[in-house]
């Protein structure tokens, strides 16, 4: 408990409460805040995350759990960072209960910085030698949307290790949804492959036309040549 009391000590030092009208605007009045911006927030936080190296992934998700309790958005965006920064003491056997965090205040915001985390569990398992995206399987077809949106995105960044053949599969698989969040989903893990692989997803656009809706298709071509 006295990381929370620290990092809460941290965090009202450096925050501005002109900011916190605003940024709850910003997500559309879902969540209260601090006022402390992103990069204040880091630099306050980092030697207090920067001390929890070596402990346990259950540990980590237990204070995770603690600060996702927190009424302001700002303890989050903390959990999110901690996570990330010690992301190589978690594992496939925690995917569950990242996921089920994720799902408890759920936006963007959190919804993409999951994403990130699960992703490099994920990847980290493809390059031991496990399969993945078995995990990623029943969550691509979750009633919670917000889960889905983390299957689409979580080979964000993944490079020469995407599995294309996964990826096109299940922007294919949500293509028919009217969500927002869903189709700029689609969009944004297509454009982030267009960076390795061009041509195979101009194809893929092209082929697979009257599927991908107009929002989708301009995300994932946003960066092609015309």
């Amino acid at each position: 408990m006295e990381f929370h009391a620290a990092l809460k000590a941290a965090l009202e030092a450096v925050a501005e409460p002109g900011r916190a009208g605003p940024m709850q605007a910003y997500m559309r009045d879902q969540f209260v805040f601090l006022g402390v911006a992103a990069p204040q927030r880091r630099t306050a936080a980092r030697t207090l995350l920067a001390g929890l190296k070596g402990i346990d992934g259950g540990t980590l998700l237990e204070h995770a759990q603690l600060l996702w309790q927190q009424p302001e958005r700002e303890y989050q965006h903390v959990a999110l960072d901690m996570l990330a920064l010690h992301r190589r003491q978690l594992g496939i056997e925690h995917i569950p209960a990242l996921l089920g965090l994720a799902r408890q205040r759920a936006w963007w915001d959190s919804i993409d910085g999951m994403a990130g985390i699960v992703g490099d569990v994920l990847q980290a398992e493809l390059r031991r030698g496990g399969d993945g995206h078995a995990h990623m399987e029943g969550v691509l077809r979750h009633d919670d949307y917000w889960l889905r949106r983390i299957a689409m995105l979580h080979q964000l960044g993944w490079r020469g290790d995407t599995d294309a053949a996964w990826l096109f599969g299940a922007a294919l698989a949500l293509a028919q949804e009217d969500e927002f969040f869903i189709r700029k989903a689609i969009g944004w893990a297509l454009r982030d492959y267009a960076r390795h692989a061009p041509e195979a997803v101009t194809a893929f656009a092209d082929v697979h036309r009257q599927q991908l809706s107009p929002l989708t298709r301009r995300e994932a071509l946003k960066h092609q040549p015309h």
